[in-house]
């Protein structure tokens, strides 16, 4: 009886040490090993294309590395395996961002919100909006989706300082220098918030 119930137990601890032994493209990526995620993810998409997992890491990977033509190769057929996929739907976004594809990157982030307004990292989609918005020149729209942005996390001085720059752009120079002064508080060495909020002075100033 001893003999019968010995493989199966052998089976298992081959099968755990295999798992542990088994390369680990998110584990590579979440240490900076972009290049070595990247070759994980690879060969699992060569034994199964439809691998999102790989998909959604691989894009991730050379997303950091400044690859977008790449990640977005590997972002869209990602797509093509779960259409809704939100961590997919983020990263073309970003890519359509870095690649200065602004309205498809806001298409994307429009579509992130609608599939899951409250959900995990939804400030970064209106932030990342935002930056668009200030780009094309809508600087009252760029104010309600980092408005938006820095509700969600308030302790980003960045976003607080480029939330002030819409606003100063929009010509709303006392709530400019409110978000100035916010972002000073939070990173009193910000060279940006610091000059943006002398030029808000000045322009109240001449009111």
């Amino acid at each position: 009886m001893k003999t019968i119930f010995l493989f199966p137990l052998i089976f298992v601890i081959y099968s755990q040490l295999f798992a542990q032994a088994a390369p680990d493209a998110l584990q590579e990526f979440r240490n900076g090993n972009y290049a070595r995620s990247i070759q994980i993810c690879l060969d699992e998409i060569a034994v199964n294309p439809n691998n999102l997992e790989s998909h959604v890491v691989i894009t991730w990977s050379l997303m950091r590395l400044g690859r977008f033509t790449e990640a977005l190769f590997f972002a869209r057929n990602g797509r093509n395996i779960s259409r809704f996929d939100l961590r997919l739907l983020e990263a073309l976004g970003q890519i359509s961002y870095y690649m200065g594809q602004n309205a498809q990157a806001l298409q994307y982030f429009q579509e992130f919100l609608s599939l899951a307004p409250d959900g995990f990292r939804v400030e970064i989609a209106y932030y990342y909006m935002g930056e668009i918005f200030i780009r094309m020149g809508h600087f009252r729209h760029a104010d309600i989706a980092l408005s938006t942005a820095v509700h969600r996390l308030p302790g980003n001085a960045v976003w607080w300082t480029r939330l002030a720059y819409a606003r100063e752009n929009a010509r709303d120079f006392q709530e400019a220098a409110v978000a100035y002064e916010r972002a000073l508080a939070l990173n009193p060495q910000l060279a940006d918030a610091q000059r943006g909020l002398e030029r808000v002075r000045q322009a109240l100033a001449r009111l």
